[in-house]
């Protein structure tokens, strides 16, 4: 088959960028696969491009560049077709609007995937007849706003799949939005096995790590560290990440690790690529957030033999981690419950190295090989029925038609001279 994944920056750092590579690089073992990038602004990726995948742009950020597309008229106008709920629709233009459309409407794949819910919705809208659309969820249908619920609401109708990265958030998309016609299947992100040995469960490091954000909750993280040290001075923590633009959280950090006396305790770390070589370097790994999508420093973190205490979220941790055999989930927002859990881990050394293999163990379902064949599974049964069979639910594309009539009608009238639209009318 050939396989299409459109990503909105194939050249930066991110947890999607990441998992679409390993994804696409694992697929193009057996299949012909492509990486089209809406954006490119420097010259190699980030993370390396994915062996045997071809990578293209759409648009050239690069100033230095022959083919630069900042200068471009439209890419200073707002767009239409990306909506305006997906965060990232400040850096999508007129221009943006054309090359998605040009590419969409010429391409010659059977399957096409997008990877946000902006680029879902460009898929929907624009692709030409004939490829299977896939819709890919790499956050939670619960953490977009009512603006962008209503956008998924009334565009992703006309896809043929939408794959979510947990059974919960499906779940969600079945019972929350009303998409007849539309297959919704939970595949979970996958993390490669990696090359260092795993942990040995004998330093004393408590090792946690993402972006330096409220929503990761590292006050708890820290307040419940406190009561570890007090009562085991040999054991430390280990914060890697970056926080955003501001530094207030990283700030925010600092000053409570230093209420608590904890600066020669707690380390923040800073950003580090990869995490693999970190993980060994601690014998428990910590997960205080409030909100995860996936939980992608879990299995990480189990990868490389260590078990992991970590919230009892509602999406992600628990459909990764068996409480009490390789790793513990702990009540949302409990600090005494997360520092007991840290503490019988850290007294005992036996548990630590059970947990620690079992750990190890159920990671495996997550290796890119068998994630990639629930992906390869799901475009072959929707390529095997073919675009007339995927085009028959016609209450399905009149009731999306109805729904998206009036932003449709608005749409066309504005910018059918400019040869944008080619969505829901043309299919």
């Amino acid at each position: 088959m050939h396989l299409s994944f459109l990503l909105h920056n194939a050249y930066g750092i991110g947890g999607t960028i990441r998992t679409t590579f390993t994804l696409a690089r694992t697929l193009a073992e057996h299949h012909d696969v492509e990486i089209v990038s809406v954006f490119r602004h420097r010259d190699a990726p980030a993370l390396g491009a994915p062996e045997g995948v071809r990578m293209s742009h759409l648009v050239d950020l690069r100033k230095k560049s022959p083919g630069y597309d900042g200068e471009d008229a439209g890419h200073a106008r707002p767009a239409v077709v990306f909506p305006r709920g997906d965060t990232r629709h400040r850096q999508y233009s007129r221009l943006t609007d054309s090359r998605i459309a040009a590419h969409l409407g010429a391409l010659e794949a059977d399957v096409v995937i997008g990877t946000r819910p902006g680029l879902n919705v460009h898929i929907s809208r624009q692709a030409r007849r004939g490829p299977v659309r896939v819709g890919q969820e790499h956050l939670t249908l619960e953490s977009h706003g009512y603006r962008l619920r209503r956008e998924i609401q009334h565009r992703y109708g006309l896809l043929d799949a939408v794959t979510t990265v947990t059974e919960a958030d499906a779940r969600d998309y079945r019972e929350r939005l009303r998409l007849p016609g539309v297959r919704i299947e939970a595949i979970p992100n996958s993390v490669p096995a990696p090359e260092a040995p795993p942990a040995t469960a004998d330093a004393r490091w408590i090792v946690a790590a993402g972006r330096l954000h409220r929503v990761k909750r590292y006050d708890v993280l820290v307040r419940a560290f406190a009561r570890v040290a007090e009562a085991r001075p040999g054991w430390g923590l280990r914060i890697y990440g970056a926080g955003d633009a501001t530094g207030d959280e990283q700030q925010a950090l600092r000053a409570l690790v230093d209420e608590l006396g904890l600066g020669e305790r707690v380390h923040l770390m800073g950003s580090v690529h990869p995490m693999e070589a970190e993980w060994p370097k601690g014998s428990i790994a910590a997960v205080t957030s409030e909100r995860e999508s996936f939980g992608m420093t879990i299995v990480e973190a189990m990868r490389c033999g260590v078990p992991v205490v970590a919230t009892d979220c509602p999406h992600g941790p628990a459909e990764i981690i068996e409480d009490g055999t390789d790793g513990r989930l702990v009540p949302l927002g409990d600090t005494r419950a997360f520092a007991d859990a840290l503490l019988a881990l850290v007294d005992d050394d036996d548990l630590r190295r059970r947990m620690g293999r079992a750990a190890l163990t159920a990671s495996a379902r997550f290796d890119p090989a068998p994630i990639a064949e629930r992906h390869e599974r799901l475009f072959a049964e929707l390529a095997a029925q073919g675009p007339a069979v995927r085009s028959r639910n016609v209450l399905r594309t009149v009731l999306h038609r109805s729904r998206g009539s009036v932003l449709d009608g608005a749409y066309a009238l504005r910018y059918k001279a400019a040869g944008v639209v080619r969505g829901a009318r043309g299919r």
